[in-house]
C-alpha cells in the first residue's frame, strides 16, 4: 500500500474522517443541524468523485439534550445514555437526510470495546464496514453510548477513529476539532505558531498542550494527539485541522497539520488489544516471563506469574506486568482471576498432571507488547 502525503490525500482510495461535538454544537450546546449539513454536502462532493469515506461522529448526546429539556452534557452514566438513546436516532436522521441531498446512502454502525475485543464480534464488525463500503454506502460510525460503561468504552471518538482507521485499512485519517491545527501553545496566546508537519514525537517536545474539550464533548486535543500516535504508528497519517477546514483537507491543501505515518501496518487484532480496551485486572510476572513475551514473543505460561490482582473472567483483556508494576503488555486472558492461585508458578507438566491440560494464560496471538522490558 503506497503512503499517502497530504499532497495527494485527494486522490486516497479510503479515508476515515471523525468529527467532534464540538463542531456540530451551537452555542448552547445542542446539535447545529447546518453544522452537520455543510459536513455531508463536503464528504458527499467527495464520495461522488470516487473516494471511499467513513465518518465518525460524536453528537449523539448533544442531539438528545434538546428534545429532554437539558442544559448541558450530563454528568451521570444513566442520564448521559438516556440522552444518547433519544439523540443517536436524530443524529443519523440529520445525517440521512443531509446525504440524500446527493444521493448518497449512509448506514449507522454503534461499535463497543466487546465488538472488537471478542474475536468473532471483532470480524463481525470488520466484515459489516467493508460490505457497506463495496456497496457504495458510507457508514457512520459512533461508540453505542447507550449501552458502553466506563469500564468498557474507547474512552473517546478519537481513539474509536483511529482504530476504526486501522480496522478499514484505510489510507489516512482526518480528525476534525473546533481549532484548525496543532499549535506549539493555546491557539489564542499572542505569537501561538501553527506546526505544520509533525514526523515524529520529537517534534512535539516542547508543544504545549491545553485543556479536555468542550462541554459537550469527551476529547480534547491531549485525545487527538493520542489518536494521531495510534494511526500513525500502524501505518496511517493523520491529518488535524477544524470541520471549516475539511474540503481544502481533503483536496490536499496546506491547512491544519499533517502527522506522517512512522510505523508499518500491524496485526490488527494485537492493535485493538493494546488501545480499545479497558484492562480488567493485572497479572504480575516475574523477569523470566516479561523477557519472554516481550523479547521472545512467547505465550504467557502459568510458570511466569508471581501475583493477580482484580476480578475478571477468561476472555477479558488484563494488564501484564513487571514485579515492579510496570505494564509491558496486555493480552486476553485465558483464566478467570479465581482460577489462576491454583496454577501460579506452576511448570506445564505438573499442570498437565493435576488439572489435565496446560493452555496458555494468554496466548501470544491475543497479547499485544506496550513496553519492551529493558533488564
Amino acid at each position: 500500500m503506497r503512503r499517502v502525503t497530504r499532497e495527494t490525500l485527494a486522490g486516497a482510495h479510503r479515508v476515515v474522517v471523525k468529527v467532534g461535538s464540538s463542531s456540530l454544537t451551537g452555542a448552547d450546546g445542542r446539535l447545529d443541524v447546518a453544522a452537520v449539513e455543510a459536513l455531508s454536502d463536503v464528504l458527499a462532493e467527495h464520495r461522488a468523485s470516487g473516494q471511499q469515506l467513513v465518518l465518525v461522529s460524536s453528537g449523539a448526546i448533544a442531539a438528545g439534550l434538546g428534545p429532554l429539556g437539558m442544559n448541558g452534557r450530563p454528568r451521570d452514566l444513566a442520564t448521559a445514555q438516556a440522552a444518547a438513546s433519544v439523540g443517536q436516532g436524530l443524529l443519523m436522521a440529520h445525517y440521512t437526510e443531509a446525504f440524500a441531498h446527493h444521493g448518497q446512502q449512509v448506514g449507522q454502525v454503534l461499535l463497543t470495546v466487546e465488538d472488537v475485543v471478542s474475536r468473532a464480534h471483532y470480524r463481525n464488525a470488520l466484515r459489516t464496514l467493508d460490505r457497506l463500503l463495496d456497496l457504495g454506502v458510507l457508514p457512520i460510525v459512533n461508540e453505542n453510548d447507550t449501552v458502553a460503561t466506563h469500564e468498557i468504552r474507547f474512552g473517546d471518538n478519537d481513539r474509536l477513529a483511529a482504530l476504526v482507521s486501522h480496522l478499514t485499512r484505510a489510507d489516512a485519517l482526518v480528525l476534525l476539532s473546533d481549532v484548525d491545527a496543532l499549535y506549539d501553545a493555546p491557539p489564542d496566546h499572542e505569537g501561538a505558531r501553527r506546526i505544520e508537519t509533525v514526523t515524529g514525537p520529537e517534534d512535539l517536545a516542547e508543544v504545549e498542550i491545553g485543556g479536555s474539550g468542550s462541554d459537550v464533548g469527551t476529547g480534547g486535543m491531549v485525545t487527538k494527539l493520542d489518536a494521531a500516535s495510534i494511526a500513525t504508528g500502524s501505518g496511517i497519517p493523520v491529518l488535524l485541522t477544524s470541520a471549516a477546514n475539511v474540503g481544502a483537507a481533503l483536496a490536499g491543501e496546506q491547512v491544519g497539520t499533517w502527522f506522517a505515518a512512522t510505523g508499518s501496518r500491524k496485526n490488527a487484532r494485537r492493535l485493538w488489544v493494546a488501545h480499545a480496551a479497558r484492562a480488567a485486572g493485572r497479572v504480575v510476572l516475574d523477569d523470566g516471563a516479561v523477557r519472554a513475551i516481550t523479547v521472545g514473543k512467547k505465550s504467557l505460561l502459568a510458570a511466569g506469574i508471581v501475583g493477580v490482582d482484580g476480578d475478571f473472567d477468561a476472555g477479558d483483556v488484563v494488564e501484564l506486568t513487571d514485579v515492579d508494576g510496570v505494564v509491558v503488555a496486555r493480552g486476553v486472558v485465558g483464566y478467570a482471576s479465581a482460577e489462576l492461585p491454583r496454577v501460579l508458578g506452576k511448570s506445564s507438566a505438573t499442570l498437565r498432571d493435576e488439572l489435565g491440560h496446560d493452555r496458555e494464560v494468554v496466548h501470544r496471538d491475543h497479547l499485544a507488547v506496550v513496553r519492551h522490558h529493558r533488564r
